[in-house]
């Protein structure tokens, strides 16, 4: 999608010239939403696929509370298609760059909704497939092993900058911030080892072709209540976010679908129902958690992989949550040290155990979040092992 400023002139002349169709109004940041037409159809001449699904700005007044709450985006935020997966206004500019991205037969992606055991599998499934190299594993941030699809579109360039002014003095941090925003997808398609890829997407907005190509899924679903305690502590951790409410707002902002990647559901149905494809494995966060062992073995026969009982104990021990949260590859340090973590606020690496919602939901609360849950949880006709509502 392309931006604008607000020189609505020059939107006039592309108007009158044929070359965009309006589909919405103009964004607070003179963005406007436009319908696939002639960018699509020349991408469809190379062999890509037309991005199906309008991109709109959310209304205003919903737009002026977000923004209120969530002070590392300053433009606005964007609903997409008709189930209105929602995102922050740079994943305009990417969204046909994730559905064309081209995926590889030997490709790993983990998919997952935020927050759902997610760093933790990928360290998992890096070391299995990467027949258990601690030392590389050690030496390589995960970041780098692992790149974060679609993290570029949750940087603005406002909040850049803050980031950039914050490092000047120092030349190596100023040098890493430069960089956080660079499109990983960019990076990805220059790699030539085998890629591991991680992603908040839903399938729907990832390459159509994806389970076609041979490469291998791991999906991981855990409960929205701890999946909802997690996400808002991250969204006050990370400045690229910044939220500033407290947890029953953010409760409600989740329900309401108006968090980046949620509907929630809609991305747990469209996991769910793939679950049986012959490249794709469908974990709960909540049995990998109660029985570290059995998902180790798990995923190493959906990889292929062997390894003796001693070697498995090993891998547990080192994905102890305790031992995890002190691992510098993995703990997100990097982001720390140079201010876009807050300091005061919960690490990255949290307490990694279910049922910690409880201390959070009040009666009130608990029970709307109940009511909500029963009703999806028997449309889409799943249940959280060790979660009772």
């Amino acid at each position: 999608m392309v931006e604008y400023t607000s020189r609505t002139n020059m939107i006039d002349v592309l108007l009158t010239k044929g070359e965009l169709t309006p589909i919405g109004p103009v964004s607070r940041s003179g963005s406007l939403a436009m319908a696939p037409t002639a960018k699509f159809s020349e991408d469809n001449e190379k062999g890509e696929h037309t991005f199906p699904y309008q991109i709109t700005p959310v209304d205003e007044d919903t737009n002026r509370e977000l923004l209120k709450y969530f002070t590392g985006e300053r433009t606005g935020f964007v609903q997409v298609g008709p189930k209105k997966w929602f995102f922050p206004s740079g994943y305009e500019k990417d969204a046909h760059e994730y559905f064309n991205f081209k995926t590889r037969p030997d490709d790993t992606y983990i998919i997952t909704f935020p927050r759902s055991g997610t760093t933790w599998t990928q360290e998992m499934v890096w070391l299995i497939v990467n027949d258990l190299n601690y030392d590389a594993a050690a030496r390589v941030p995960l970041t780098e092993r692992f790149p974060f699809l679609e993290f570029s579109s949750f940087v603005h360039k406002e909040t850049k900058a803050e980031f950039l002014e914050e490092n000047m003095k120092n030349p190596e941090k100023y040098k890493l911030v430069q960089k956080i925003d660079h499109p990983r997808w960019k990076i990805l398609e220059r790699m030539t080892s085998r890629r591991f890829i991680k992603t908040h997407l839903p399938f729907s907005l990832l390459p159509p072709d994806l389970l076609n190509t041979g490469c291998k899924v791991v999906y991981i679903a855990r409960n929205p209540k701890d999946v909802a305690v997690s996400f808002y502590h991250l969204n006050r951790l990370i400045r690229t976010q910044g939220y500033v409410g407290d947890f029953p707002l953010y409760w409600k902002f989740f329900q309401r679908n108006l968090q980046p990647w949620t509907p929630y559901w809609e991305h747990i149905r469209e996991g769910w129902t793939r679950r049986h494809e012959k490249n794709v494995l469908f974990l709960f966060y909540e049995d990998m958690s109660q029985d570290i062992y059995s998902t180790i073995k798990k995923i190493s026969d959906f990889f292929g992989k062997d390894y003796t009982k001693e070697q498995y104990e090993k891998l547990a021990n080192h994905l102890d949550i305790e031992n995890f949260r002190k691992n510098k590859s993995v703990n997100y340090d990097v982001l720390k040290h140079l201010g876009i973590l807050k300091s005061g606020e919960a690490g990255f690496v949290r307490k990694g155990k279910s049922g910690g919602w409880e201390d959070y939901f009040t009666e009130e609360l608990n029970q709307m979040a109940n009511d909500w849950i029963k009703k999806n949880q028997e449309e889409i006709g799943i249940h959280f092992p060790n979660f009772s509502i």
